[in-house]
């Protein structure tokens, strides 16, 4: 049997005999299952999705859920506890699934590496199946690769001292449109999971350890349930016990901040934390209340933690998961070494330093990088503040967040011409970048992925929709933006000079920014916006 044999898949892209190892008529099965039982339910809790944002746009304000409130108010139940290999997560390494960067992650002394399927991963065929494949070899040690400008080899250390593995597969509402079943694409979600879950779950118990997951933008409880239901089903068709499998849950959408104790509920026997994830919560909160001239916020750059419903949200997590029994994760330091201006380098480091230093006072259990460089500078913080494996056992009793507080929008700060622009040209570099298959982007000594490009598209149609005013005087309009969109182009051409630019897609990721910055037209995601020119379903079509 071969991957094409199995009823109801089809499998729409070239697979080379290395994917086939990946696209067994076994795994596929087994991916069949999971989408039938479950893609039904998926959808339905994206419909759920569109009426919560109409009341939104009407003008009603999240709460705490009444009818939730006999689990948050039960102080008797907890989330598991911590799985082999991860009660002392304090320094994590994220980053996506290239092979180079997987031996990279492993090795750089990180507790844990998170390899990402989503945001910093720009899902083509290739990077996807590519990346289940170096993701099945490093779990069996039999990783390597050999970089082709310079011949430098990559393998694991010979110490056995490699990060522990923890795989976030795309969000819900994503699809894989090249694999489809009964007609329709699969989601993306059950597609990294199971390939992922079916080569490897008894590899990784073989090898004292268990299938990890990060399960990214939820946005109810609810969802959270329907990842448990798959996680059952999944280890009882492999003979797996059920509660292997663990699953930190990113809170990173203002709606997920409202159910923290739920979503840890729904995951109890299978839960292994939440985590800060800081930009896509920004970018949550910018385009959830789009419509509500009261959310309006400023420059991207004055957004930052100790930003009030910033710190409300992460005061409330660390609470909420210690209670619960479970790990509390800081967020993301997205800077990344300057290696030709040691002065800048060292202001970049520090703000590294204080940052995790900060999130280790709060109660934080651990944190993210995004560089194999940074590990070392959030071990020394976090070791010589962190005493024990992790502080679960510091309750935080003296936090009360109030919904209020998860909704103050009174952040200081201005709009500027300097941050519109900036919006405009990281927008247009990482939209640029992903057509060309690269999700992980390093912009202004920032390594950046999808929810930086969210934030900056979003904070423009926002300004543009409510005709807000820069700290100059200048009203934002549609108009407004286009032009510094035009100039903003000019600038790349003339830096890129015109031959690289003419073979680049910057005149197509201007087309799709153009689209989305007037106050008009919004996506959801850019990631569903852009998903069909990097599909060979789509390309193939054209020609």
């Amino acid at each position: 049997m071969s991957y094409n044999s199995v009823p109801g898949v089809a499998v729409l892209a070239p697979v080379n005999d290395i994917h086939a190892q990946i696209l067994t008529p076994g795994a596929l099965e087994f991916l069949a299952k999971l989408h039938r039982a479950f893609n039904p339910v998926r959808k339905s809790l994206l419909q759920r999705r569109a009426l919560r944002q109409q009341e939104l746009d009407r003008g009603v304000l999240p709460d705490f859920l009444p009818e939730t409130a006999h689990i948050r108010e039960d102080d008797t139940w907890r989330g598991a506890y911590p799985a082999p290999g991860l009660v002392d997560r304090r320094v994590e390494i994220t980053g996506p699934v290239d092979r180079k960067m997987v031996i990279n992650a492993l090795n750089c002394g990180s507790s844990t590496y998170m390899a990402d399927f989503e945001d910093s991963n720009a899902p083509t065929w290739e990077n996807n199946i590519d990346g289940q494949v170096n993701l099945r070899d490093a779990i069996r040690g039999t990783i390597t690769f050999t970089n082709p400008t310079n011949n430098k080899k990559y393998s694991l250390r010979k110490d056995g001292k490699v990060a522990i593995l923890i795989v976030r597969p795309r969000g819900w509402h994503l699809e894989e449109k090249h694999v489809v079943i009964d007609g329709a694409p699969v989601s993306a979600s059950i597609f990294d999971f199971a390939l992922y879950f079916y080569h490897n779950a008894k590899k990784l118990i073989e090898n004292g350890l268990g299938p990890y997951f990060y399960l990214p933008k939820m946005e109810s409880h609810l969802e959270a349930r329907l990842w448990n239901d798959i996680f059952n089903v999944s280890q009882d068709i492999l003979g797996i016990p059920r509660g292997t499998i663990r699953a930190t849950v990113l809170i990173e959408t203002i709606l997920a901040a409202f159910e923290m104790d739920e979503i840890i509920y729904e995951l109890r026997e299978h839960s292994s934390g939440l985590n800060c994830g800081r930009w896509d919560y920004i970018f949550s909160f910018i385009k959830k209340f789009r419509n509500n001239p009261n959310f309006t916020i400023p420059d991207r750059s004055d957004v930052t933690m100790t930003t009030p419903f910033m710190d409300a949200y992460v005061r409330l997590l660390i609470k909420t998961c210690h209670r619960r029994g479970v790990h509390a994760m800081g967020g993301m330091a997205a800077q990344i070494p300057i290696k030709n201006d040691p002065r800048a380098n060292a202001v970049a480091l520090e703000k590294v330093r204080a940052d995790k230093l900060r999130e280790v006072k709060a109660g934080h259990d651990g944190t993210w990088v995004a560089h194999p460089d940074l590990v070392k500078i959030a071990l020394e913080v976090f070791n010589e503040n962190l005493k024990t494996p992790n502080q679960i056992f510091v309750r935080r009793d003296d936090v009360n967040v109030t919904a209020l507080d998860l909704l103050n929008a009174n952040v200081r700060g201005a709009i500027t011409e300097n941050g519109i622009r900036n919006n405009i040209s990281v927008g247009l570099t990482y939209i640029e970048s992903w057509l060309n298959g690269l999700g992980c982007v390093p912009i202004n000594n920032l390594m950046e992925d999808a929810a930086t490009a969210e934030i900056s598209r979003s904070q423009l149609w926002q300004w543009a929709k409510h005709g807000s005013r820069t700290a100059d005087g200048k009203t934002v309009t549609a108009e407004y933006l286009l032009k510094l969109l035009d100039e903003e182009l000019a600038k790349l051409e003339r830096h890129l000079g015109h031959q690289k630019f003419a073979a680049s897609k910057y005149g197509l990721a201007k087309r799709y920014l153009a689209s989305q910055i007037t106050g008009k037209e919004y996506s959801e995601f850019l990631t569903t916006l852009l998903y069909d020119e990097i599909t060979s379903v789509y390309n193939r079509a054209k020609l």
